[in-house]
């Protein structure tokens, strides 16, 4: 449990820092405290990690369709989600989201790069239960 804790923490830091860069690259990014910036970047996370795959699969054939493409508008939207949900950051609208996205995206790839290097112990990874298959 604690093996994980670590890889989290960095994570969700790397996460704030590139939200927090976003919102001076981008005049539409607004956050009114640190504590918002601290917050939407855990919503953040756990969006990606529980609504993303759900969007993604509803929306497969859309994304086939437009050859992967629609999933740069799936990450907007969970942009302008985790703003709706959290008080104090504030998105102006649809295209800073989309635009301000990928810069997120883009930033948080390269400073993971750095700060985890790729190693496995800095990989999150899950525990199998023993047996079990995917269907």
């Amino acid at each position: 449990m604690l093996a994980n804790l670590t890889p989290f923490l960095l994570h969700w830091g790397i996460t704030a820092l590139s939200l927090w860069v976003a919102s001076h690259m981008f005049k539409g990014i607004r956050f009114s405290s640190t504590g918002a910036l601290v917050v939407a970047a855990l919503l953040l996370g756990l969006a990606n990690a529980v609504v993303r795959p759900l969007l993604v699969l509803l929306t497969l054939p859309l994304t086939v369709l437009t050859f992967g493409l629609f999933l740069l508008v799936i990450n907007a939207l969970m942009l302008l989600l985790v703003a709706k949900l959290v008080e104090g950051f504030k998105v102006e609208g649809f295209w800073t989201a989309f635009w301000a996205s990928l810069f997120i995206t883009l930033l948080s790839v390269v400073l993971g790069a750095f700060v985890l290097g790729g190693t496995p112990e800095f990989t999150i990874q899950t525990n199998p239960v023993s047996g079990a298959a995917w269907l």
